[in-house]
């Protein structure tokens, strides 16, 4: 191997030249600001007069935030990390550019926090492309009707109110009344599906947070999940930015016709660290003390969940917000923001939940608006009056209870509504397939319950998924398959649930 031909003293110097003449080594104007006070993760700066809105700040020390209020002299900006080591003072300089964050298949089967930054100790994120958490949400003719459904392995949502690829449903209840356990089971209902879940933990505690990665990551494909955490004790303005990272992390999916899940748990809380912020930076307070713009902020996050039409690749974003009430008042100010936004709401009943019916679905007050199209077909074809039933039972219930000596026929109704209240309830991380939904609601449709004692229906419901697979893997693969249920199926699967029943336990 030879060494390259010298280019010899002349050519060196010549091509020195060249760069040094093409250099600038003239005067760049730059501006520094600097900090005139900071408190609570706000930070007033003042001496950037080009600065705009959400732009990203640099301070001396490396720290970050961005602007979040412009006033003549001075800008409001929310810190988004070490809150603790920004003094008055301090030197603060424009990016010139927003918020980004890292997306793409490297963060999935990791746990980050908002900006992006590894929080499970596996090593830094080698994403290979960055996006605004900030983005629009895709125009009216770039959409396309939800008809596609969402399995959330929960019967009483699955029967009862459908959720289809694109929708926003919300999820409202009071506290500890399992509005992250219905969240986090249908992320675990996506691991034999093609949904890319994100669960974004908004103000949670450390615990709750950990018991949800770890129920996903024992029952479900945590290798196709993005877990994005901003914890209580996290700064307001990490906590604001969350569900706008979590969501552009799940949009670079959506944008590349695949189908995204995104869960904010939860929205309220959101809304109080947004409150936060507000009064921190002087904004003029409005109802319960919220600035005038959280709607708006809460419509533009949860408008870019939406289905794609084919030109656009065809893929999906669906959003699952989570909301907290304080005692079943639905007509708060952010329940009621919320539910106006989204496409429906799975209610949660205290009353229900304290009464052991869990999943404590309110089936009253909880609607999907997208309607039945959304609905897997052989599900809909078996479930078409399990909503008239359910309703029917829970009002002759409440009369029942003021006394008097009901009918033969009331008997049986009350028979068979308690029987359709056991199959609703569900333990927590066991989500049904779509195939055991079926057989489910068909046993209960054809009446095979009735003689059958309430407490026996949790046995039942446990031998039933290997009971199809041994005696009927022909429909196992037909339904999951989303095809229809035609007549000599359901015969045939009526005569097995049957003849189950009969044989009893083995």
């Amino acid at each position: 191997m030879t060494a390259p031909p010298d280019p010899g003293p002349e050519n060196w110097l010549a091509t020195a030249r060249s760069r040094i003449a093409g250099a600038s080594l003239g005067p760049a104007a730059e501006e520094i600001g600097r900090v005139e006070h900071v408190a609570d993760g706000i930070a007033l700066v003042s001496g950037l007069p080009g600065a705009r809105l959400d732009e990203l700040l640099r301070f001396e020390k490396g720290q970050f935030g961005y602007a979040q209020v412009l006033d003549e002299g001075r800008i409001g900006c929310v810190l988004l990390d070490a809150v603790d080591t920004v003094v008055a003072g301090d030197r603060v300089r424009g990016t010139g550019d927003v918020v980004r964050v890292p997306v793409g298949p490297a963060l999935l089967g990791r746990v980050v926090d908002p900006l992006g930054r590894p929080l499970d100790g596996l090593g830094p994120v080698e994403a290979n492309e960055t996006l605004p958490v900030e983005r629009p949400a895709p125009s009216i003719i770039e959409r396309d009707l939800v008809t596609e459904p969402v399995q959330t392995g929960t019967l009483v949502i699955d029967t009862l109110f459908a959720l289809g690829r694109g929708q926003r449903e919300l999820i409202i209840g009071d506290r500890a009344t399992g509005k992250t356990t219905i969240a986090v089971d249908t992320i675990i209902s996506q691991r034999d599906s093609d949904i890319i879940c994100v669960y974004v933990a908004i103000g949670q505690k450390s615990t709750s947070v950990r018991r949800a990665i770890d129920a996903i990551q024992q029952h479900g494909a945590f290798e196709r999940c993005i877990v994005v955490v901003a914890e209580a004790a996290s700064s307001p303005g990490l906590q604001w930015i969350a569900p706008f990272a979590g969501t552009t992390m799940a949009e670079y999916f959506r944008d590349r016709g695949q189908h995204a899940l995104i869960v904010f748990d939860d929205l309220s809380k959101h809304a109080a660290s947004h409150r936060e912020i507000a009064l921190l930076t002087r904004q003029s307070p409005g109802r319960e003390a919220y600035p005038g713009d959280v709607f708006y902020v809460h419509a533009r996050l949860l408008e870019r969940a939406s289905k794609l039409s084919k030109e656009k690749g065809g893929g999906s974003l669906t959003a699952l917000p989570i909301a907290e009430t304080d005692a079943g008042n639905l007509s708060a100010y952010i329940p009621t923001n919320l539910i106006s936004i989204t496409d429906g709401q799975i209610v949660l009943d205290a009353r229900l939940f304290h009464e052991g019916q869990k999943p404590a679905v309110d089936a009253g007050t909880s609607v999907s608006r997208v309607g039945g199209k959304t609905q897997a077909r052989a599900l809909r074809d078996v479930a078409e009056t399990l909503r008239l039933d359910y309703a029917q039972f829970l009002e002759l219930e409440m009369f029942t209870r003021f006394g008097g000596m009901p009918d033969q026929r009331v008997r049986d109704q009350l028979t068979h509504g308690a029987r359709i209240r056991a199959i609703l309830g569900q333990g927590q991380h066991a989500p049904s397939r779509l195939v055991e939904e079926v057989a489910l609601v068909l046993a209960l449709q054809a009446g095979l319950f009735d003689t059958l004692p309430v407490e026996a229906v949790g046995q039942f419901r446990h031998d039933l998924g290997p009971l199809l697979d041994r005696e009927a893997p022909d429909i196992v693969r037909h339904i999951e398959a989303g095809g229809r249920f035609d007549p000599g199926e359901r015969e045939r699967l009526t005569e097995i649930l049957t003849r189950h029943l009969k044989a009893g336990p083995p």
